[in-house]
């Protein structure tokens, strides 16, 4: 499989997003297995955080906080050396209206002292001596982002980890950061991750822009559109029992993403595909993977044999004309 640069890591180009290991349906036996598969299959990194493996339609039971990393730590004993790690910290869904995000405890903080108990118990958790790629899950309005940077830079100096990273960081919040980084001759964040598909087109605007300007590695997540890009589901069908618009996503979401305008748009896109002999689900990560500052594409895998269709399917170079013909083709139907 191809590999591309975060800082001083190499990184397969498909990654595996392991939020569902330890969850419902990928309890820990089938979660190793899935994890080894991937691992067979040349993907190389594994994206999780502190907070995966807990119950997401029950905020409130944290009793599966740290699980996925505790899978991944046991799983990849023996073959540390083989992969790259990269896991979050801080406040969930984290917005100025609720600074605290949905864990308001002292782990969840990006101060220095929550930065400092949280990589100690993902350390742990993990059964590693160094994070290689440590994100901040959400912007933490709470605290001042050079106060974040500056104990991020000790975790790299004490090398404990890597390279550091944000999540869901705005092209302001990324111009901020790196201005007070280079100020304070801090570590600047080597990545963002957002959400990012051919059907979710948002940061494309604004952020992707500042990743260029800044020489910031962009991940996308959700890149299969909740599995709709994988052409599993079908126009009148509905989500099968077991799959993650049944199993993790409420009726109206259900019904806003499985609507008449997705369809055609994916029938669109997936007519496309088939005349130049590709699958939907290469068109997905071809079109991901055609933007320059895009460093992997991390997608979910829970059940057996996805995680290894997902790096099968990461071949296509697509040209950037192809990418600007597949993005006016998504905008356009529906």
């Amino acid at each position: 499989m191809d590999q591309r640069s975060i800082g001083s890591l190499k990184v397969s180009v498909v990654g595996m997003g392991c939020n569902q290991l330890g969850t419902k349906g990928c309890e820990p036996a089938l979660a190793e297995r899935v994890v080894r598969e991937a691992m067979d299959a040349g993907i190389t990194l594994f994206d999780t955080s502190d907070e995966y493996g807990r119950d997401y339609f029950n905020p409130s039971d944290n009793s599966g906080w740290g699980r996925s990393e505790e899978i991944l730590g046991r799983v990849l004993s023996g073959r540390r050396n083989d992969v790259v790690i990269a896991t979050k910290f801080g406040p969930l869904e984290s917005t100025p209206q609720n600074p605290g995000g949905t864990h308001p405890w002292e782990r969840s903080e990006a101060s220095a002292r929550g930065i400092a108990i949280a990589v100690e118990e993902s350390l742990k958790r993990l059964n590693t001596d160094r994070i290689d790629l440590y994100q901040l899950h959400f912007p933490d309005f709470r605290f001042p982002v050079e106060e974040t940077l500056t104990a991020l830079d000790k975790l790299v100096r004490d090398g404990k980890v890597r390279e550091i990273g944000c999540c869901n960081f705005s092209a302001e919040q990324l111009r901020e950061a790196a201005g007070k980084a280079d100020q304070r001759s801090l570590r600047r964040f080597a990545t963002n991750q957002c959400p990012l598909n051919v059907l979710q087109r948002g940061v494309l605007a604004s952020t992707m822009p500042a990743c260029e300007e800044l020489g910031t590695g962009f991940i996308p997540y959700y890149p299969l559109a909740s599995g709709v890009l994988t052409g599993k589901y079908r126009r009148g069908q509905g989500a099968a029992a077991g799959t993650r618009l049944a199993e993790q996503v409420d009726e109206a979401a259900r019904g806003r993403i499985l609507s008449a305008k997705t369809f055609d748009r994916v029938e669109a896109l997936e007519a496309y595909a088939r005349e130049r002999g590709r699958t939907l689900l290469e068109l997905a990560f071809g079109w991901l993977l055609a933007f320059p500052r895009t460093a992997t594409v991390i997608a979910g895998a829970a059940k057996p044999g996805q995680a290894a269709l997902n790096a099968k399917s990461g071949g296509w170079r697509m040209t950037a004309a192809e990418r600007d013909e597949v993005t006016r083709i998504a905008a356009t139907k529906g």
